[in-house]
């Protein structure tokens, strides 16, 4: 049964254009992002959504952000933020972090020290099924080469991002994998092996990118650096359990209980030392959790208030061929994603609609999910108030807008997802819906 397209409200996207507007404005009126914090000017677009739609009472919109805040993804996004700025600040504290960089410069020149951190984050994020923890894994080592080699730390934190995204697109245990699958009745396999043939000209383009952007920090590779063997066991745990699919919290919190154990044997710390770390830690994460609180109330607020469903609308209605429904899924979809920050909402959202119309133009349905998940993916590792860009932000210790210019996979598997839709042919045929076999 096709799903029934409401018109919607054009001006509930107003919230998201008051957003945009303080935030990355006010970035480019004063050359300094930080000026206006993204947790505020969201909280005064939240205020503008509320005041939005005078039919419904304030206590009705006031439940409407309640539960988008309070939703389920949401609220376990930010026990993964909280856990790993837990781990990352007990795994510095105790050395873990200068010994794993150290290592890695005495193993590797400097100028494929980045190309190799995006490529450990690719095999990581597709073992792991999440870029939020693949980023939390991998930043604190890739502040770390910046700091000792003086590869600027935005690129590093480019390559970690574009590394985690690599997997979130692609891993069968992702959630947004999953999602695009369901959604348009294909199997898991069977859309990996097509995503996989779209996107991997991207990654091995950004290694080569990362490796020739970075020729110029060669002079450090010939220095000796000390390191701690035992101090990088912590990493080693936490990356070697990435690799074979340990659930991102019993991950994280045994890289805490490793670190903590470690930094006790080696008196790094005492244990209120350790207490110490833990909670200033996850102090650190306290205003990037209270942001994706309030987007996630945003959100909610926008699509009660009919701006998802005018975007639905409104791509749909453009729709005139096979290939121009390829590209309506993709815009569609990528709307729908640069709206609500989250690109599992983005496919579940827009998957429905994307069935129906991949069933009237006959579209292979696992293209149809590479489509929902690549053009997802790409927009949500490159929007500063993303989840992904946050917490890298978080861990650098610097504005997510410093690292856009920096974020090449994401900005390739774009063009590879545009190109797999004007060259590519179908690999095999959708039978009609009424054809018999």
């Amino acid at each position: 049964m096709n799903q029934e397209i409401k018109k919607g409200n054009p001006l509930a996207l107003l919230p998201l254009g008051v957003f945009l507007l303080l935030f990355v404005g006010s970035g480019i009126i004063t050359g300094d992002f930080y000026k206006m914090p993204a947790v505020v000017a969201f909280l005064i677009s939240g205020a503008v959504a509320l005041l939005f739609n005078k039919k419904e009472n304030l206590e009705t919109k006031l439940n409407v952000f309640c539960k988008g805040a309070g939703e389920p993804n949401i609220i376990l996004m930010v026990v993964i933020f909280l856990f790993a700025g837990a781990f990352s600040s007990v795994a510095k504290a105790m050395g873990g972090v200068d010994s794993t960089v150290n290592l890695s410069l005495s193993i590797l020149p400097s100028n494929l020290l980045v190309a190799g951190l995006f490529i450990i984050g690719c095999f990581i994020s597709v073992s792991m099924g999440t870029s939020v923890g693949t980023i939390a894994a991998l930043a604190p080592i890739g502040v770390g080469i910046s700091e000792k080699t003086g590869i600027p730390v935005a690129l590093v934190i480019g390559a970690v991002v574009g590394g985690a995204m690599f997997g979130d697109n692609l891993s069968i245990i992702s959630d947004t994998t999953i999602a695009a699958v369901r959604t348009q009745g294909c199997e898991l396999k069977d859309k990996f092996k097509m995503n996989f043939k779209i996107v991997l000209p991207a990654a091995i383009v950004t290694a080569v990118l990362l490796t020739l952007v970075t020729l110029g920090y060669d002079n450090v590779a010939n220095q000796s650096y000390d390191y701690n063997l035992i101090k990088v066991l912590p990493y080693l745990v936490v990356l070697i359990g990435a690799l074979c699919g340990v659930n991102v919290f019993v991950l994280l919190g045994s890289g805490i209980g490793f670190a903590g154990v470690v930094g006790l044997f080696t008196k790094s710390f005492d244990i209120f030392g350790l207490i110490e770390a833990i909670s200033g830690g996850i102090a650190g994460m306290y205003e990037l959790s209270i942001l994706c609180i309030v987007v996630g109330g945003v959100v909610s607020l926008i699509k009660f208030n009919g701006g998802i469903d005018y975007i639905l609308y409104f791509i749909t209605s453009k729709i005139k061929s096979k290939k121009g429904a390829e590209f309506g899924i993709a815009a569609l979809v990528s709307v729908i994603d640069l709206c609500t920050a989250n690109n599992t909402i983005a496919i579940v959202t827009a998957g429905p609609l994307a069935k129906d119309i991949a069933d009237k133009y006959e579209i292979d349905p696992r293209k149809t999910a590479s489509i929902l998940d690549i053009f997802s993916s790409c927009w949500q590792g490159v929007i500063p108030y993303g989840a992904q860009l946050l917490t890298a932000a978080g861990v650098a210790q610097i504005s997510p807008v410093e690292i856009l210019p920096y974020l090449y996979y994401p900005g390739l598997m774009f063009i590879c997802g545009i190109a797999s839709i004007l060259f590519a042919k179908n690999i095999c045929k959708v039978k009609k819906a009424n054809q018999t076999a």
